[in-house]
């Protein structure tokens, strides 16, 4: 195992440290370690706003991770070999958050694809 690989948090912080980084691939891994932990961060936080009473720490945080979360979609749907132009699906009522949903835990195309190395096998090499 590589150095890091173990502490889970790392896929979120990679993925905070390359904020702006649209172009690319993520591996499934990568998108849902953020997904989880962005999910915890945000639960924790709306507590707090509960217990103080403003949503000042929610909006902030939100805003905060925005452009990252949208940089891994991004990178995600890459490495399934889709543009990230098919975001927009998710703006069909239910349908379209199922079949993004459905791209999103796809898994990767296999070797190289118009937007770079597979991620996975750029890891096994490492």
């Amino acid at each position: 195992m590589r150095s890091g690989e173990g502490v889970a948090v790392n896929w979120y912080l990679a993925v905070v440290k390359n904020y702006v980084g649209f172009g690319g691939r993520a591996r499934r891994k990568e998108y849902w370690m953020f997904a989880l932990f962005n999910f915890i961060f945000i639960a924790a936080i709306y507590a707090i706003d509960l217990a103080i009473g403003t949503s000042i720490p929610y909006i902030l945080y939100t805003l905060a991770v925005f452009i990252p979360g949208l940089a891994a979609a991004f990178r995600r749907l890459h490495d399934t070999g889709r543009s990230a132009w098919w975001l927009f699906i998710a703006l069909i009522p239910l349908v379209g958050a199922i079949v993004l949903l459905v791209f999103l835990v796809s898994d990767s195309a296999a070797g190289e694809n118009q937007y770079g190395p597979n991620p996975k096998l750029a890891d096994a090499q490492a």
